[in-house]
């Protein structure tokens, strides 16, 4: 049950809940901590103001309150709250889940009242610390909101399962610690006590011992207060209705609040509530059984690869001190690039280890609630919050699907050394097969070869098919027609392009590759060659290609790209030819284009299609390895300006820096300039530099990138000159 303990913490306070309330949003709030967030509004948003205009319809109001009073520059936008508008600034405190809370600037008034009964100022507005929602109280106040009974009754059960051991009532010197307590003699007995006192015999036999944790619970829980109406406090609850999702009195249904709703006995929709939070408990138990086994796995892998890593490493080394001294120049290239692979493994279970791992934390916690809530007899307050738990509840199994349970990483290290060459081919040593695994998880094969059959002919490059696009090349070859034998794969190799060596790009059995990746404005040398059982051909003839010019004159990138479905996240939706994309997940999704970006200077925009409830989408350049199920920026593979309706910050390594007032609405237009030339990252909106120069020292190759979620649709628009005052800065330096 400790795994639920964050559960039953008011996110204010960080403490258990005292006296908890339920907003309309189904989150809770300790009543003290809701008063302390309060905050004041101007009187044109009262809700009698708005319903003397005629724009109010309901008793509580949500508004979009300038965040400048919600959200502090320290944690960049993640919740800070204002105290009332008329008081001067005071210094906030910060609860332990890291909401920051003014205290009111005004004492208040003397009165006998309790704290939760005090009247609250006029035009109060309350915004809720989890999903920031905000409303203005009516004249009731906080009284306004119901209270979570089954939240308190929980409450008082862990913290009763987390005491000291209780001790016999019947010890005549130091009390030994209880075993049982009878319910009917309401008396904790330890054993020789209760052998002594309470023999099972007689008219004791019929007394029904429980164990003592059960009897304290029993002693402490009194009858329950039965659930009054909000509006009418003499009323008890008695039916329910469905389209509200609240239970009702007789009262508020004579009055004609839910005259054309349908409403439905207390009791049945308490036990058909029940029952539905029930069923979607067994599917979670599931999921989180196989998240256990699949941990488990991970965590055998970890030793598996270690292992594996070991074994290797001593092939590789012993096959490498066999060869004369020329061979030990190689080995060194050879060993680094083996414990690259082992890290990359390690690296890749880790993260997965430990991204699930609180995955399932949160989930058992989640389970353990839910539980506790379903042990409650109030059916009034249990149908309060049991809409809510059946959300949550299906929500997080949903996130255990889509591969979460695949792990990531193979263990095997597929490896085997070609020792077999002369020693004057010595120099030529390298890794001869390269193959990609799925998750981005390089293999690496070493070929062996025999002298008892020839090798394969020199392929042709077929010059006719072979072609350069932006800043990718795509070659084309065959076998000779009258070649007798046959290739079992090949190898196309391709230079730096600046005269380097050159370097594998591709091993495999197809006559066709697209290389990506590749520098504009730069000349490259291709030449590819065959390899059987018995070793590889000689290379073809070498090919030059040029790929697209950068003018930069004009500083105007050619290159035009759109969004790659390949490395996306499975949420993110697209249309129009990959150039348009949104995302079926409340939660930020990544998606890259599909051309990357390592010289010269290019520039892009998106204009946003859609824009609802104010969300956070970001917009910049990412590593092929970036984390897709974060917001663009949290790690350090991503450099990004996240972005709502009234300011932007940049985002690099999940440090947030330069707010900057001026935000996005639906329309408005994104620029991202990626400057490699100088090694910059500028941002734009409407044609307007958005803050300073948002990075500098970027180089590498770096991919378009953006983040968003279900509230926001883009547009990419590529192959766009940079703004004006940037292309004449650029000239005149």
């Amino acid at each position: 049950m400790e795994e639920m303990e964050e559960e039953l913490k008011c996110p204010v306070c960080g403490s258990f809940y005292r006296e908890p309330i339920i907003l309309p949003c189904s989150h809770n709030l300790c009543q003290a901590c809701a008063r302390n967030i309060l905050v004041q509004t101007p009187e044109s948003e009262s809700p009698q103001s708005r319903r003397a205009s005629g724009s109010g319809v309901s008793d509580y109001d949500y508004l979009d309150l300038d965040k400048m009073s919600l959200y502090s520059e320290a944690d960049s936008g993640y919740g800070s709250y204002g105290g009332f508008a008329s008081a001067p600034t005071t210094p906030c405190q910060k609860s332990p889940n890291g909401v920051r809370v003014f205290p009111p600037a005004m004492p208040p008034p003397a009165t006998h009242l309790s704290p939760a009964l005090a009247p609250v100022p006029r035009n109060s507005c309350i915004t809720c610390p989890q999903c920031h929602r905000s409303l203005i109280l009516d004249d009731r106040g906080l009284r306004g909101f119901p209270k979570n009974r089954v939240l308190e009754g929980v409450i008082d059960r862990y913290q009763q399962s987390k005491a000291a051991a209780l001790k016999c009532q019947l010890c005549e010197k130091v009390p030994k610690e209880a075993t049982v307590m009878c319910e009917q003699c309401d008396v904790f007995y330890c054993d020789p006590c209760r052998l002594r006192c309470h023999p099972p015999r007689g008219p004791l036999a019929k007394h029904r011992l429980v164990p003592p944790a059960q009897g304290r619970v029993s002693r402490r829980l009194s009858p329950r207060k039965v659930s009054t109406c909000t509006d009418h406090e003499l009323e008890n609850h008695s039916m329910y209705c469905v389209q509200c999702k609240m239970p009702v009195c007789y009262q508020c249904l004579e009055e004609g609040k839910h005259s054309s709703h349908e409403v439905k006995a207390l009791g049945a929709m308490w036990k058909l509530h029940k029952s539905q939070l029930s069923q979607a408990l067994n599917g979670l138990s599931d999921r989180a059984k196989e998240a256990k086994e699949f941990l488990v796995q991970l965590r055998n892998m970890v030793q598996q690869i270690q292992e594996n890593s070991v074994e290797f490493e001593a092939c590789l080394v012993a096959q490498c001190d066999a060869l004369i001294d020329a061979l030990n120049r190689r080995k060194a290239q050879l060993l680094a690039r083996v414990n690259k692979e082992h890290e990359h493994k390690l690296k890749v279970v880790r993260d997965q280890i430990s991204h699930c791992t609180v995955k399932l934390r949160q989930t058992t916690g989640l389970m353990e609630y839910c539980l506790e809530v379903i042990k409650e007899n109030d059916p009034s307050g249990f149908l309060q919050i049991s809409d809510a738990l059946i959300r949550r509840v299906h929500l997080t199994e949903d996130q255990w699907g889509k591969g979460t349970l695949t792990p990531r990483m193979t263990t095997d290290f597929d490896l085997s050394l070609d020792n077999s060459p002369l020693l004057q081919s010595i120099h030529q040593l390298d890794f001869v097969q390269m193959k990609v695994q799925p998750r981005n998880c390089d293999a690496i094969h070493f070929q062996n070869t025999k002298a008892s059959s020839p090798v394969p002919a020199t392929p042709i490059l077929q010059l006719e098919e072979c072609c350069t696009h932006n800043n990718s090349a795509t070659l084309s070859w065959k076998q000779p027609p009258l070649s007798m034998v046959p290739a079992e794969g090949y190898i196309l190799e391709l230079d730096d392009g600046n005269g380097g060596q050159f370097r594998e790009v591709y091993v495999g059995k197809e006559t066709m590759c697209t290389v990506d990746g590749l520098h504009f404005n730069s000349t490259y040398n291709a030449r590819v060659k065959a390899f059987n059982k018995t070793g590889v051909s000689q290379y073809s003839k070498t090919l030059v290609l040029q790929t697209s010019e950068v003018d930069i004159k004009k500083l105007l990138a050619v290159a035009w790209f759109a969004f790659d479905p390949g490395s996306a996240h499975s949420d993110i939706i697209f249309s129009n030819d990959n150039l348009t994309v949104t995302c079926s997940s409340y939660d930020d999704r990544v998606v890259l284009g599909k051309t990357g970006f390592s010289k010269g200077v290019h520039y892009w925009e998106l204009t946003v299609d859609r824009y609802d409830n104010h969300p956070d989408p970001a917009f910049g350049v990412a590593r092929m390895d970036v984390m897709k199920d974060v917001m663009l920026g949290k790690d350090d593979k991503a450099w990004a300006m996240y972005v709502d309706n009234n300011r932007s910050w940049f985002m690099h390594n999940n440090s947030h820096t330069n707010r900057t007032e001026g935000g996005i609405t639906k329309g408005a237009t994104i620029g991202v300039l990626l400057d490699l030339n100088r090694k910059t990252l500028t941002f734009f909106i409407n044609d307007e530099q958005q803050g300073p120069i948002a990075f500098e020292n970027v180089e590498g190759l770096f991919f378009p990138a953006v983040s968003l979620n279900r509230n926001v649709q883009v547009t990419l628009h590529t192959g766009l000159p940079v703004p004006d005052f940037y292309s004449s800065r650029a000239s005149i330096a």
